[in-house]
């Protein structure tokens, strides 16, 4: 290494002591390096000097200091970039194989339900939908994502299973046509109802598994959602504002049903909801520069 490349590598840790090493700041510096060493190479092989042509191509840089504190100052990269995290081939594989396997099983008892020559089948294409619904949520539920750590390994089955109970309970509702015995939709309802429970209970004890940087970013935006949060007022005025909406609309919907009949009389809901979005847009989307407690 001559005295030129010494001499730029030292300047440069100069320059960008102190800086935090973003991705955005190391790709820099390792630009600026190959830039300056190519630049020497080319100034020797010209007969310049090594220390001369160290100068001339620091020289032709300009101020380096400046350079990196407008790069340390510049927005960095979407914090999901650095972060991503690819999923394994072997769970897009395993996802791949049981999609098509659930879809073979879902065709399968569609036929069944048209024909019923098939129907024979319905038992073995619900087992296998709903089992290869199942093991797809719990097995995504066990990857790590970009914003997302993995669940563990009894809470992902937990999600599974009742995945394959709600998928049942839908496969025997669906086999019930187009006689709807009794036993079929009993026992769908049941299935469905218990898929709910556990989806609620797991909800609920749900804590968080989201990464540091997706609560952070949550967090940045989480005034979006709480609009009315520091305003009771106007979230009272809102709520108000929506009853009268609506108590006009209805009222007018009869009215004009018992008058002009159903031809025009769903004119008086379309008025409603189109006064509800300028209500929401006025109250949640205020103009810049206006009181917040006015609305």
């Amino acid at each position: 290494m001559t005295d030129g490349s010494l001499a730029i590598h030292r300047l440069l840790d100069e320059a960008f002591a102190g800086i935090e090493m973003t991705p955005e700041a190391r790709d820099l510096k390792e630009e600026m390096r190959a830039n300056l060493v190519a630049r020497i190479a080319e100034l020797e092989k010209s007969g310049v000097g090594s220390d001369t042509s160290a100068q001339r191509a620091m020289a032709e840089l300009g101020d380096i200091s400046s350079i990196v504190s407008e790069t340390a100052a510049a927005p960095s990269t979407a914090p999901w970039l650095d972060q991503r995290v690819r999923p394994r081939p072997g769970y897009v594989v395993r996802t791949l194989l049981l999609s098509l396997l659930a879809a073979a099983a879902l065709a399968l008892l569609a036929w069944s339900v048209l024909d019923s020559a098939a129907r024979g089948w319905q038992p073995l294409a619900v087992a296998v939908l709903a089992l290869a619904g199942g093991v797809i949520v719990a097995d995504a539920l066990r990857q790590e994502t970009t914003s997302s750590y993995p669940l563990p390994t009894a809470r992902a089955a937990g999600y599974g299973t009742a995945a394959t109970v709600a998928l049942a309970g839908a496969g025997c509702v669906a086999a019930a046509y187009p006689r709807w015995p009794v036993g079929l939709l009993v026992t769908g309802g049941v299935l469905l109802l218990a898929a709910a429970v556990a989806f609620t209970w797991l909800g609920v004890t749900q804590t968080n598994r989201h990464k540091p940087w997706m609560v952070r970013l949550q967090r940045e935006h989480q005034q979006i959602g709480d609009v009315f949060a520091g305003d009771p007022a106007a979230a009272a005025r809102f709520g108000i504002y929506t009853v009268a909406i609506w108590l006009a609309a209805i009222a007018g919907f009869v009215v004009l049903t018992v008058t002009v009949g159903w031809a025009w009389s769903w004119l008086a809901l379309v008025g409603g909801v189109l006064a509800m979005f300028v209500v929401m847009a006025r109250s949640m989307f205020r103009p810049r520069g206006t009181d917040a407690h006015r609305s």
